[in-house]
């Protein structure tokens, strides 16, 4: 790879290498290192396994927990118990879900293969994509000496998680990656910096930024007057550059995105197949999903079903919809079969009639 590469690929996972050479040993497979000597990404790829879980639980219990504080003791409760966060996090980072991020984001070209693997065309394997994706994040550890921050960070923008969970509602990060796909049939192209706001306004910008389009006197203005992240997004040559704020990278991601997306929504370039369905609900989602595909816009929706049991000897029924063609999958969890199906026919619902 050459330094263009090195520079795209750290833009889009918004950490920057002191060590360049640990992220290119990323994406060296053992194929070519028994060729040509040197190392490969394989113990990268073990630690980067780690690092995942790690960063993985620590997001779920900050996100569905809290430690509760009263004058005899404090405790930590969660909105689920021990099988609903291990269901959640092996949906996060099972093989599909990390082979469809680093497809996502365009990496598995750049991998380093030995001539076996290219004639074999391995790079197209779920379970390489994985390792890769892996890897990435066990140069970050190394790169950073165990930075959580850096590691969390990378996690979040990597993973884009609010893809995945079922209550995460306003996904702007997929959604312009889903646009810019139907539109270009490209990606969004990210660049970090960092620096406070208040520095940042004192460069010139020719473009959009996060503080022309909130109110001065808002809270989402105060937000970013602290923030010390930067997050710059170019869709296409056609749009301006839009750039947003935040505490991490990530957040300053989803900002941006928001941004954009406003701005296209604003000047009438989504397409839109509201026209369709008058009334998205919940409680419709399945035929309405259903009549949707069967006007030709999708392949008709497909379904797949989990059962567990709480602590209590209660069901506690996934279910998963998916469409083929489409790289999002959706679920909805519930003690009924289905009222689950139907939260993530609602989910997968909503996402077509924002991307369409």
């Amino acid at each position: 790879m050459d330094v263009k590469d090195l520079n795209f690929i750290q833009d889009q996972i918004g950490y920057t290498f002191r060590n360049r050479d640990l992220l290119q040993q990323a994406f060296v497979r053992k194929s070519y290192s028994a060729e040509n000597g040197g190392q490969n990404n394989e113990v990268l790829e073990f630690i980067g396994d780690k690092v995942l879980d790690l960063m993985v639980i620590r997001m779920l219990t900050e996100r569905y927990g809290s430690i509760t504080e009263n004058e005899e003791w404090s405790e930590y409760s969660c909105r689920y118990d021990e099988g609903g966060l291990t269901e959640i996090k092996s949906s996060l980072v099972e093989k599909k879900t990390l082979a469809q991020r680093m497809r996502e984001l365009g990496f598995a070209k750049y991998l380093i293969m030995g001539r076996g693997d290219e004639l074999q065309k391995v790079d197209r394997e779920l379970s390489v994509q994985e390792d890769l994706f892996e890897a990435i994040l066990g140069a970050v550890a190394l790169d950073s000496g165990w930075d959580m921050k850096a590691m969390q960070d990378t996690v979040e923008i990597m993973l884009n998680p609010d893809e995945f969970l079922e209550e995460a509602v306003d996904d702007y990060v997929g959604l312009l990656q889903a646009w810019v796909l139907k539109d270009t049939g490209t990606r969004p192209l990210y660049h970090y910096r960092k620096g406070s706001f208040q520095a940042a306004m004192r460069l010139p910008f020719d473009g959009i930024s996060q503080e022309d389009t909130v109110d001065p006197e808002g809270q989402e203005y105060k937000d970013i007057l602290t923030s010390s992240c930067q997050c710059y997004l170019k869709l296409n040559d056609d749009l301006p550059l839009f750039r947003g704020f935040g505490d991490s990278n990530s957040q300053a991601r989803k900002n941006v995105c928001r941004l954009a997306y406003d701005y296209l929504k604003t000047n009438n370039l989504l397409s839109f197949i509201r026209r369709e369905i008058r009334d998205p609900n919940r409680s419709d989602a399945i035929n309405q999903l259903e009549t949707l595909a069967r006007r030709g816009y999708f392949a008709l929706p497909k379904y797949g079903f989990t059962q567990r049991y709480d602590k209590d000897g209660n069901s506690v029924w996934t279910a998963r919809c998916v469409i083929t063609g489409e790289q999002k999958r959706f679920t909805g969890t519930s003690s009924s079969k289905r009222e689950a199906k139907k939260s993530a026919a609602y989910r997968m619902l909503r996402y077509v009639l924002e991307t369409y």
